[in-house]
């Protein structure tokens, strides 16, 4: 898929899966490696922004993947994040998407929502919301893919 498809259709909480198309270089090449590793991996689709003009530049639309937490004794020091354009020569693959009943934890209500952490039920996502505190973040249903085709995938407050 490319960038605009995934931009489209991917729901918020996906696993997604982007490539360069190049072979996976030895493990012992390390520097390759790592810049083989730039091009090719995968994230959790956490944000998308549209295209906005300021001024006379415009920007085109863009998705953010979240590619990790690094910390240690449950404190997290760095958190990966990945912004692509919709215009990236990048391939993209969706490789998980987010079950019915899961629970999205965004946030902020509106377009320019981001994904704080995707929970397997509501009183999961109700438990991780009061250890972390954030004052306007809402709670989102997953519901299933017809209905959510239908309801605009129910957003609670």
């Amino acid at each position: 898929m490319s960038a605009q498809s995934i931009y489209d259709q991917a729901p918020i909480g996906a696993l997604i899966r982007y490539s360069d198309g190049t072979p996976r270089p030895p493990q012992r090449f390390k520097h390759k490696l790592a810049a083989w590793e730039n091009n090719n991996n995968v994230g959790r689709f956490v944000r998308k922004v549209g295209s906005r003009t300021i001024g006379n530049h415009t920007t085109p639309a863009s998705f953010t993947l979240h590619q990790g937490d690094f910390g240690s004794a449950g404190v997290v020091v760095l958190k990966v994040f990945k912004t692509f354009s919709v215009g990236s020569r990048l391939t993209f693959t969706i490789v998980e998407r987010p079950r019915p009943g899961m629970v999205r934890v965004l946030d902020r209500a509106g377009q320019d929502a981001e994904l704080l952490h995707l929970a397997a039920d509501r009183s999961a996502a109700q438990s991780w919301l009061a250890s972390h505190r954030y004052s306007e973040a809402i709670l989102d249903v997953i519901a299933d893919d017809d209905a959510a085709a239908a309801s605009g995938e129910g957003r609670t407050a």
